[in-house]
């Protein structure tokens, strides 16, 4: 049964990533004129009515404890700040640049079990650490001396933090509800917060003009919404916290190519060797986190050994 469930967990890690990848897409509707919070706010609005649909056929109640209330709020805003943050820097960067940047949060979910949660910092971690900063700052400067947007930056930064953040406290969190349920409440403060955040910033909520960004909407809504976070659950559940994010390699690689393709960016040796160092620190930390998960293992299968003596 164990086994089966990190099979799922694998599986599902693995979609969450493909499926959060292709979050650039929302930048098309930039094009409208539309700010991030409108865009996030109708992504999440439309999102919360499907998952509210799900759960009134589903019968699922929507009571909660007031532990769970905790727990639901923080994530709420956590996956709040994480898509904001994100999508404020795909105005001022390029879209596959910032999701190559972002993907440093599997360094950083590590970097904080080991600073917060008393988890030893190997050299695995340190070098981890080291090489996804290197691949940072070759997607920083270019050759030509020039740089990218520091806020652009310090913006994808932000949604890394954040998200590492978020896979932590889903996994420790230890909710007893299904991920539907889970996701409810957490797009309740997404599409909230980011409505709000419009409102602040250009006076009102805009609402998309044509068919194909309504379309658009309705993807960010059922992909990188409703499928990553219900996969994400599940992956987090099944596999842990860093395994989870370490299944996110595939993130990046799909919005470079929706970058590349969508919007016309160039993919420079460059990029290519940011991308590289930043893989090669995720899979570093991906086969330490196997080799810590086996010593665990073995260490309880000779521990119920001995008790069974």
């Amino acid at each position: 049964m164990k086994i089966n469930k990190r099979i799922i967990g694998t599986i599902c890690g693995i979609g969450a990533a493909v499926c959060y990848g292709t979050n650039p897409l929302g930048a098309q509707l930039y094009r409208e004129g539309m700010d991030p919070g409108s865009v996030l706010f109708w992504r999440f609005g439309l999102a919360w009515i499907i998952i509210a649909i799900v759960m009134l056929f589903r019968k699922e109640h929507i009571r909660i404890s007031r532990r769970e209330f905790g727990s639901l709020t923080s994530l709420g805003l956590l996956f709040l700040a994480s898509s904001l943050t994100l999508y404020m820097s795909f105005k001022l960067m390029d879209v596959g640049v910032a999701s190559t940047i972002l993907f440093v949060y599997p360094v950083l979910t590590a970097a904080i079990m080991a600073i917060f949660f008393k988890e030893r910092i190997t050299v695995a971690t340190g070098i981890s650490i080291v090489l996804s900063f290197i691949g940072v700052l070759l997607l920083y400067w270019n050759p030509s001396g020039g740089t990218l947007s520091t806020s652009g930056v310090l913006l994808v930064l932000a949604s890394a933090l954040t998200y590492a953040i978020y896979i932590i406290v889903m996994n420790r969190a230890k909710l007893n509800m299904s991920s539907f349920k889970i996701n409810f409440y957490v797009l309740i403060y997404c599409t909230l917060g980011n409505g709000l955040m419009a409102v602040l910033s250009t006076g009102k909520i805009i609402v998309p003009q044509s068919c194909e960004s309504w379309l658009c909407v309705a993807w960010l809504a059922v992909v990188p919404a409703i499928l990553a976070l219900v996969m994400m659950v599940y992956a987090a559940k099944y596999i842990g916290s860093t395994p989870t994010a370490i299944m996110g390699a595939l993130e990046p690689l799909t919005a470079v190519m929706i970058g590349i393709f969508l919007f016309g960016e160039l993919f420079s040796f460059r990029l290519l060797v940011g991308i590289a160092l930043i893989f090669a620190a995720v899979i570093i930390i991906a086969l330490h986190s196997n080799k810590k998960q086996e010593t665990t293992l073995e260490v309880q299968q000779i521990s119920n050994s001995q008790e069974e003596k």
